[in-house]
């Protein structure tokens, strides 16, 4: 029996912000009311509207609300990275990733928090059973889930979500992938970091959330976004595929190991330690 998972006590949840200032009050009341012992990191890039010095009276009033200010936009994974320097160097014990613009809902996080009793890391899913949808465009939804295929297929990934941005990381896993290394801009960062968990042979569990499509403000979705994950993704399969050609008895980075565990495992079959995880979530051996 693998070893006990220390307890979660110190959680900062690590908020990009570009151009939401009609948003982020709103996100933040609620993320301080759904979990309110977690401190609340806003990360903006410049935003042109505002949405910095609306953090910054935000945090004036309230302890739990810091703000990281970055000179330019330079992209999600980038903030997100400075987000998670800034909590490993204060000693948190989990970290997490949260949209500003309500597509992510703070009353659901108690879930992926509770499910890191057992894990390294929790993606919420969309595409798992009791994952949903509210108001997404059809366009985006076959979007992400043709991204989702086209990931698993090229990477060999048992994670049906691996897209998905709302997610919650112990900070000695996040340790554990040399985010230094990380040079993913887009959305495609979150591909990075779970391909990375799983080569480190760190647990993944995924638990069903509601995804509600933002109601002000705009997408940050683009061509170049897309681009970029495609490119990378198939760069990461193919590197992949030659570094474990003709290796005998060598598995791709991702696949499961015989004696590990069928595939794929509801998370009720229990974590590390004896663990149970909540209802609904899977387990990816790691």
């Amino acid at each position: 029996m693998a070893e006990p998972t220390p307890p979660i006590e110190r959680v900062a949840v690590i908020m990009p912000t570009y151009q939401e200032r009609q948003n982020l009050e709103a996100i933040a009341g609620r993320l301080r009311a759904a979990v309110p012992h977690a401190d609340l990191l806003v990360v903006d890039d410049n935003s042109p509207d505002g949405t910095g010095d609306l953090a910054d009276k935000l945090a004036e009033t309230d302890t739990h609300i810091q703000v990281l200010h970055r000179t330019v936009k330079a992209g999600l994974g980038p903030a997100y990275t400075a987000g998670f320097r800034w909590a490993l160097d204060r000693g948190y014990d989990a970290v997490v990733e949260m949209d500003a613009d309500g597509s992510h809902q703070p009353e659901q996080l108690p879930q992926l928090l509770a499910a890191l009793d057992g894990a390294d890391a929790v993606i919420g899913s969309r595409w798992i059973p009791g994952g949903r949808l509210l108001n997404w465009p059809k366009s985006r939804e076959i979007l992400s889930r043709g991204a989702n295929v086209y990931t698993r297929l090229m990477l060999g990934l048992d994670i049906r979500d691996a897209t998905g941005g709302y997610r919650a990381y112990r900070t000695s896993a996040l340790r554990a992938i040399s985010l230094d290394t990380v040079e993913s801009a887009g959305y495609c960062f979150q591909i990075d970091l779970t391909l990375r968990l799983v080569r480190a042979g760190l647990r993944v569990v995924e638990v069903p959330i509601t995804f509600v499509e933002r109601e002000r403000g705009a997408s940050k979705m683009s061509r170049a976004i897309i681009g970029e994950a495609f490119l990378r993704v198939a760069q990461w399969g193919v590197a992949s595929r030659l570094k474990y050609r003709g290796a005998p008895g060598r598995q791709r980075p991702g696949a499961l190991h015989p004696g590990r565990g069928a595939l794929r495992r509801s998370c009720a079959a229990g974590g590390r330690g004896g663990h149970r995880f909540p209802p609904g979530c899977r387990a990816v051996p790691g």
